[in-house]
């Protein structure tokens, strides 16, 4: 499976750097000189330099050697293997790809749907694909997901009245 690590942003300077919306928790080893980093259809980049400004990061990848070059880069997705990513060692922290395919049960075992997605904005949320195919965004804390079994392939949810409907 494929993992977004981050999106190329707009381009920095005349020299071919690019801002990145960074999407991982280790963009250090991510984005470090050498990474290669895959897209979604121009092939595989690799960071050449990478530095922090006005608190975004940037990137200048191998072959990119100016503004135009880089501004064709724009919204590209910055793709890794998951196979890359080795376990976090905390049995309280997970990856996104760890959760990704899991379903979801009630604390009475009610089937509640699959985890789609997960989504990061300052407090982390699991979108849950409800069997109507609608779409619900759970807090990802303990009072509501008690469980997360990996083996087992499912999070148990506890959901406070009216979250889900």
């Amino acid at each position: 499976m494929l993992l977004a690590v981050g999106r190329i942003g707009r381009a920095h300077g005349v020299r071919g750097e690019v801002s990145v919306d960074v999407r991982t928790d280790d963009p250090a080893a991510r984005f470090a000189p050498g990474a290669a980093l895959g897209t979604e259809n121009a092939g595989t980049l690799t960071v050449e330099t990478v530095r922090t400004h006005a608190g975004r990061l940037l990137v200048r990848f191998a072959g990119i050697e100016d503004r135009t070059a880089a501004e064709e880069l724009r919204g590209l997705l910055l793709l890794v293997d998951s196979t890359e990513i080795p376990p976090s060692g905390d049995p309280e922290e997970f990856h996104d790809h760890e959760l990704i395919g899991l379903a979801a049960v009630a604390t009475d075992g009610t089937a509640l749907g699959e985890i789609v997605d997960v989504e990061h904005h300052g407090q982390d949320l699991l979108v849950l694909r409800r069997p109507s195919g609608d779409d619900a965004l759970v807090p990802f804390v303990s009072a509501i997901v008690p469980t997360v079994d990996v083996p087992a392939g499912r999070v148990v949810l506890d959901p406070p009245a009216g979250l889900l409907d």
